[in-house]
């Protein structure tokens, strides 16, 4: 019983976290189906007389919004397979191979971590002009994985280090090579954690702003989240439109989210497991 009443704090903590994050998008959804003029009248908290769906078309035509969605899926994948399998090389080398030097790569990889991406604007921008890949996609997917990479190798060299090693030893009396270890024992045994690390890789990548803003100056290449940065500052948009934008955008990784909620959730559970 008194273990029972103990739970009721932790779950009405659970509950109000819940709330505050529902909340705010089921007020974006109401006010993204208003008209201006009932929103106008009623005020952002009142609920919608009916459906109004010109914000919504107003910021599909006005952004081509089909394309930049495009472009984020292109560059979010993208970014989230490449990270995470340059992840499970890395973090294999440094976690199971045990190379020399291995606390000051580590080091390298948090510090790596830690820089905020202001000060990495002038080189990456520099360094894409030299190369010609200045407003692609490409060099966007190529930031943000060795972005990603340094955070996905970090976490799975700490997962790696605590592999068991009569695993690995048994594969090698068998035979089995370094990559046939690798992909045929390690990768199939933490496939929870990279799928983690996948989803978590995604959506990270689907909300960043500053670098694509500076990096993708053209309207075809543009994202999402830019092609919303850049109506907000220019003033075309209406509070109705505002709140279609904010759906439309936060939609699409709510679904991938969704999609892959069981694989979020089994690999939490076997991290806590372990």
């Amino acid at each position: 019983m008194t273990r029972a009443l103990r739970r009721y704090p932790v779950l009405i903590a659970l509950c109000l976290a819940a709330l505050f994050m529902v909340v705010p998008f089921l007020i974006v959804v109401m006010n993204a189906v208003k008209s201006p003029a009932e929103y106008a009248q009623s005020g952002p908290l009142s609920l919608p007389e009916g459906i109004h769906l010109d914000g919504l078309e107003n910021f599909w035509e006005r952004v081509d919004y089909p394309r930049k969605l495009l472009n984020s899926l292109l560059i979010s994948g993208s970014v989230a397979v490449l990270a995470v399998g340059l992840s499970v090389l890395n973090a294999y080398a440094i976690g199971i191979g045990r190379i020399k030097g291995r606390t000051w790569v580590l080091a390298f990889f948090v510090l790596a971590n830690t820089l905020p991406q202001e000060a990495l604007v002038y080189p990456v921008y520099y360094l894409s002009k030299e190369l010609g890949l200045y407003d692609t996609r490409l060099s966007v997917i190529i930031v943000f994985t060795v972005l990603q990479t340094a955070f996905g190798t970090y976490l799975l060299s700490s997962v790696l280090g605590q592999f068991p090693r009569e695993v690995i030893e048994a594969a090698r009396i068998d035979g089995a090579s370094k990559w046939q270890i690798l992909w045929r024992v390690v990768v199939p045994v933490s496939r929870p954690t990279l799928g983690v690390l996948m989803v978590f890789f995604f959506v990270w990548t689907w909300n960043e702003f500053l670098l694509p803003l500076v990096m993708l100056i053209s309207n075809d290449n543009q994202t999402v989240s830019v092609a919303l940065g850049v109506l907000q500052g220019q003033r075309l948009m209406d509070a109705t439109m505002t709140n279609a934008a904010a759906l439309l955008g936060v939609l699409p990784a709510l679904v991938f989210f969704l999609v892959f909620q069981r694989t979020l959730t089994r690999g939490i559970a076997v991290g806590a497991v372990k």
